[in-house]
């Protein structure tokens, strides 16, 4: 992959970071719970082990580096956004 990807994944990953972190508005429980629901589809998550098997082989094309690329920042996306959503309802359970 080149650096220039590297360095703009990792940039869009911190900026959004620091959209969502546990400090910036409040969610509601209702959202909180959805955005714990939400995954890949089955097809999607299919697609993401053939890649992962096809890197491991170091057999990916340039256009499969790039898809591989985009199901980890989509990934990282998820992850913090779960993160929050699980911070903000521990944090809310403990004010009941």
């Amino acid at each position: 992959m080149n650096n220039m990807s590297t360095t703009a994944a990792n940039h869009d990953a911190d900026i959004l970071a620091r959209v969502i972190a546990p400090g910036t508005p409040e969610l509601t429980r209702q959202t909180a719970e959805m955005l714990l629901t939400l995954d890949f589809p089955p097809e999607d998550r299919e697609r993401m082990n053939h890649l992962a098997a096809t890197a491991g082989d170091g057999e990916l094309s340039d256009d499969e580096q790039l898809e591989i690329d985009a199901y980890e920042r989509v990934g990282h996306i998820l992850s913090l956004l779960k993160s929050k959503a699980r911070v903000w309802l521990d944090s809310s359970q403990d004010s009941e």
